[in-house]
């Protein structure tokens, strides 16, 4: 059912590389039609977008109206919500909020002694497009995580798309939308709605950057836009990484790697342990609670094609094997995780101790759940309030400045061969 893997076996590292091999957006054939599909959203805008919507996600659509969402309707399906969901939600809202306040960034100056001044402003991005999964699973989390962080930086427009399979509206992630301040919402999906946000049609804006996680079409067809647009990430398959120094009840453990394999069949969940006897329990627990669960053949299909329970030698070479993953989420379901936690060095979000479950931070935890997966933690980080800012340099040169800078501008310029520049800056200088 998963694999069981040690890493002093001699072919480990050869192992490991193989569990850790993805290529979201290698497949010729699905570059193929998203372009085509671009191409058409380019050429035919809305009349496209209905054309696609009706053949991928089979809603019955005749103008873009029957794609739209209004304002009134967001409001209604927050206001219709049971109690405890709308509680949920607000609860939920307010802690993302509150977290991602703390990542604000202010224009910031200085002044040399001579009188220049210099600095950064920081001015948040106009528009940005906001893509919501509508699959295998409907997200309102996601409309937080992903809208939250961009209203705190100040963003003007969030222009929401979500698919609708058959037409189905999922009410908990329009209740999101209204809580979070989307501006606009239109139910279309995949990589036409990417589309759509990266060039524009007659109904749907042009946006500045994209942002949110999708399926292998969505996220070719934001790899395609890009330049075009800015995105936040190309977004990989879900992966969780326990670190467990076998004082954790192994239901827990179990449950933990089933959290992330539900996602989808591609998912990665991995367990690091110096304890056999502890991974053999594990083991055990998955057998006895995966018939439970609801998606368990998707669960068993993740966890037999990219799954493993990993024997270590102790807890200082889990961490070194967890540096080498660098995964998107990881617990450190030990006894003092604080003593790990300056080795760890690639990882898109830290879980410590044993009741730190990462679907917490899934959802109400605060910080965000829009993190780096497939080993790109070792050079990015979560989606945050920097993520919908620019930051634009200042420099204002004070007459003295100008001479004491323009004789070292037009020496480099001068040793470039570039005459134009020299000369610019020596035409400031006293003499």
């Amino acid at each position: 059912m998963i694999s069981k893997l040690s890493s002093q076996q001699p072919d480990f590292d050869e192992k490991l590389s193989a569990l850790q091999a993805w290529e979201i957006v290698s497949n010729n054939e699905v570059a193929s039609t998203v372009n085509s599909i671009i191409s058409s959203i380019r050429a035919d805008g809305d009349k496209a977008l209905i054309n696609y919507s009706i053949q991928f996600d089979g809603v019955k659509a005749t103008s873009m109206a029957d794609l739209t969402i209004s304002q009134n309707e967001l409001k209604k399906a927050f206001d219709t919500l049971a109690n405890e969901e709308k509680k949920a939600l607000s609860t939920a809202a307010e802690r993302v909020k509150n977290y991602h306040q703390k990542q604000t960034q202010q224009t910031w100056t200085f002044t040399e002694d001579d009188g220049t001044m210099l600095g950064q402003k920081i001015t948040p991005i106009d528009r940005v497009g906001l893509y919501v999964p509508g699959g295998k699973a409907a997200y309102p989390s996601s409309v937080l995580m992903n809208a939250i962080p961009a209203k705190v930086a100040g963003v003007g427009e969030l222009i929401m798309v979500v698919p609708t399979p058959g037409g189905k509206v999922n009410q908990l992630v329009l209740a999101a939308a209204h809580i979070a301040g989307v501006n606009q919402v239109f139910t279309v999906g995949g990589a036409q709605a990417i589309a759509a946000l990266a060039y524009g049609t007659e109904s749907v804006p042009k946006v500045d950057k994209i942002v949110g996680p999708g399926n292998i079409y969505v996220a070719t067809a934001k790899r395609a836009v890009f330049g075009q647009v800015g995105i936040d990430m190309i977004a990989g398959p879900s992966e969780i990484l326990i670190i467990c120094d076998g004082n954790t009840d192994p239901d827990w453990i179990a449950m933990d790697l089933f959290s992330q394999a539900e996602h989808d069949e591609d998912a990665q969940s991995i367990l690091l342990c110096p304890s056999q006897s502890f991974i053999d329990q594990v083991e055990e627990s998955i057998k006895r609670l995966l018939p439970t669960m609801d998606r368990q053949d998707i669960i068993r299909t993740a966890l037999k094609d990219r799954g493993a329970l990993i024997h270590t030698q102790d807890l200082a070479e889990s961490v070194q094997i967890s540096n080498t993953i660098a995964p998107e989420h990881l617990e450190l379901s030990v006894e003092n995780p604080e003593s790990l936690l300056d080795g760890i060095t690639h990882a898109g979000a830290i879980f410590m101790g044993k009741f730190t479950c990462e679907a917490l931070g899934d959802y109400c935890a605060g910080p965000n759940h829009v993190l780096p997966t497939s080993g790109t933690a070792r050079f990015s980080s979560p989606l945050g309030v920097y993520d919908f800012q620019k930051k634009s340099s200042l420099i204002m040169v004070s007459s003295k400045g100008a001479n004491s800078l323009g004789k070292i501008a037009a020496t480099l310029a001068d040793g470039e061969g570039l005459q134009a520049h020299a000369e610019s800056a020596r035409y400031r200088l006293d003499n």
